[in-house]
């Protein structure tokens, strides 16, 4: 999958703007075929190109109807719909959501029983949603009544982080079950997040998670990170969540 959508690329990227030498920048390429290809190269980047002008119309078209919309990511399973079925109980904030899968309509149908607008993307082989999978699904919503739309990326710690979709904000999650050793593991996501929500936190004392170390190595990659720690099954946590949308929403205007 991340050959045809061009994900690769974004080690390259990294290793640019982290200041790594052009040696091992070259070394690192000449491992990926891909990566030594001029044309592959250059088909990526304008594919990536493509995409941000379009996210940069989606978020025109937010702000166009004063919506701060905001990134879900994370791996599969850590809570992102979930988190989405409970919240409206916990803000006043009107949201809908638009849910991104490889197959099924399931997400989106367990919000819309809860009485949440939301449109279900499938993308098939496509381990990410972009900004045009978003465009698209913004005319099958009803925006007028929103303050906030959420985009539930497809379940991945990968290739999420490498496209802009149009929103304003990422709020990246991150399970108990999953391990703390995520956070370093996958340093592209965590050091694009505004938010780093820790969910399951009631399964704390059954897993080897620690708190501490997770909160070390954030502020390793991204040190204005804000990082809440939320179950499903504490209220506290969930209003802790919709104070900081509240804070946040209307921030793009």
């Amino acid at each position: 999958m991340c050959q045809d959508c061009g994900c690769s690329i974004t080690r390259h990227d990294h290793l640019l703007s982290s200041g790594h030498s052009h040696s091992k920048i070259d070394d690192n390429i000449a491992t990926n075929p891909q990566l030594n290809d001029k044309k592959t190269l250059s088909i990526i980047h304008k594919i990536l190109d493509k995409n941000d002008i379009e996210a940069q119309h989606n978020r025109a078209h937010f702000e166009a109807k004063g919506i701060t919309a905001f990134n879900l990511m994370s791996s599969p399973g850590s809570g992102k719909t979930t988190l989405l079925e409970h919240l409206h109980q916990y803000t006043p904030l009107k949201y809908a959501v638009i849910e991104g899968d490889l197959e099924t309509s399931r997400d989106a149908d367990r919000l819309i029983a809860k009485g949440i607008d939301a449109y279900q993307i499938q993308t098939g082989a496509a381990c990410h949603l972009d900004a045009f999978m978003v465009h698209s699904a913004l005319h099958h919503i009803n925006l007028d009544p929103l303050d906030i739309c959420f985009v539930e990326n497809v379940g991945n710690l990968v290739c999420p982080a490498s496209y802009d979709v149009g929103t304003h904000k990422n709020i990246v999650l991150l399970s108990v079950p999953e391990g703390d050793d995520k956070i370093e593991k996958y340093p592209v996501m965590f050091r694009r997040a505004d938010l780093v929500l820790i969910t399951k936190s009631d399964l704390m004392p059954y897993f080897d998670f620690s708190m501490e170390e997770s909160r070390a190595q954030l502020k390793k990659l991204n040190p204005n990170v804000e990082l809440i720690e939320i179950s499903v099954k504490d209220p506290q946590s969930l209003a802790k969540v919709a104070d900081w949308l509240l804070q946040h929403t209307g921030a793009s205007a």
